[in-house]
């Protein structure tokens, strides 16, 4: 019996019993862990279930009615079917709150519903939502300029530039929204020809220096010989992507050769070789090919204000709505309109 204690009491002993208690323990810990996590799976599961199916229009009215959540709630709840995309059942939700007479919210509502409508391309209800807000509470900046939107949508330039008088009285800067307008309104007047609107665009850039990507853009695609006379040369980077896409015949070389950055750039496109490197890596790499690869130049287009990046050109940014905040960066991208013919070399 004396002999058994003694082995009991032994160091190695007691380390094997200690090891496998641990073992015990965390064996059985990560079992039953992964049970409750299973069944709290299956639970969530069970629960999100039940939302699976967005109500009916019946069902919102009814929910709505009943008073169990309170309209900033349902506000909140339509604001992230906005923010999703699904703009019908925002409209929706938004239509059910307006039909409770003890709304408190209507104005705030109907707001939000005008912009629903505009975002989801329902312009004349957008407009009649807007005049209804503007009926009541005419010193409503945020409704002037959403109807104001709506307005250069449907392309009533007209109407828009009626909008901007209210916008003054309320000390809001209408100098670069009047100047894009009446521009817009230049561009889609279908009575005066091409070298009409040239020669008003240019009096109106003569005048304001504004919207300099948006003028300059129409100028080079119609009538590149006006653009070249009244170039201005600290603009190059801005309108890189409207330079490289210009047609080698429409180029004016003197103008070319007197400005560094476009020497740099024609001579990354081929057209001329008076630079042999550049400070901007993307045109320094195609000096440096000189043409043995077919590579070539795309370009994006950001938003100095919301920083959003779009795929395309923009004179109003589809996000934030800003006016003339476009910043072109170019990017190196393979040149798939080479001839077949031509070296080619790998590049990716």
């Amino acid at each position: 019996m004396n002999s058994f204690f003694i082995e009991f009491r032994d160091p190695l002993f007691s380390i094997i019993v200690f090891f496998s208690l641990v073992f015990t323990i965390t064996f059985f810990s990560y079992w039953w862990n992964k049970y409750k996590h299973n069944e709290d799976s299956k639970y969530l599961d069970k629960f999100l279930k039940q939302f699976s199916a967005l109500p009916s229009k019946d069902e919102l009215k009814v929910l709505i009615s009943s008073g169990d959540l309170s309209e900033k709630s349902w506000i909140l709840l339509a604001h992230s079917y906005y923010k999703s995309g699904n703009y019908e059942k925002s409209i929706e939700i938004y239509n059910e709150i307006l039909n409770i007479a003890t709304s408190k919210n209507r104005q705030e509502t109907m707001f939000l519903l005008g912009r629903t409508y505009l975002k989801a391309g329902f312009l004349e209800r957008a407009k009649q939502i807007f005049l209804n807000i503007l009926k009541t509470n005419p010193r409503t900046p945020e409704a002037l300029k959403a109807l104001l939107l709506v307005y250069e949508q449907m392309r009533d330039y007209k109407s828009a530039l009626d909008v901007l008088e209210p916008l003054e009285e309320l000390d809001e800067d209408i100098s670069l929204e009047g100047t894009y307008l009446r521009v817009m309104a230049i561009l889609h007047n279908n009575k005066i020809t091409q070298d009409e609107k040239s020669q008003k665009l240019l009096e109106i850039y003569k005048k304001s220096h504004l919207l300099v990507y948006m003028l300059f853009e129409y100028l080079f695609l119609h009538t590149p010989a006006l653009a070249w006379e009244h170039f201005d040369h600290s603009k190059s980077e801005l309108l890189s992507d409207i330079l490289w896409k210009i047609e080698p015949k429409d180029l004016n070389l003197d103008i070319i050769s007197q400005n560094g950055y476009l020497r740099e750039l024609y001579s990354a496109r081929g057209d001329i070789k008076l630079a042999k490197s550049s400070s901007v890596f993307e045109l320094d790499v195609l000096i440096k090919l000189q043409g043995k690869a077919r590579a070539t130049l795309n370009f994006e287009y950001m938003c100095d204000d919301c920083k959003t990046i779009h795929p395309f050109a923009f004179h109003r940014c589809p996000s934030c709505h800003s006016i003339g905040s476009v910043h072109v960066e170019c990017q190196l991208s393979k040149d798939f309109y080479k001839e077949i013919g031509e070296e080619n070399n790998s590049f990716q």
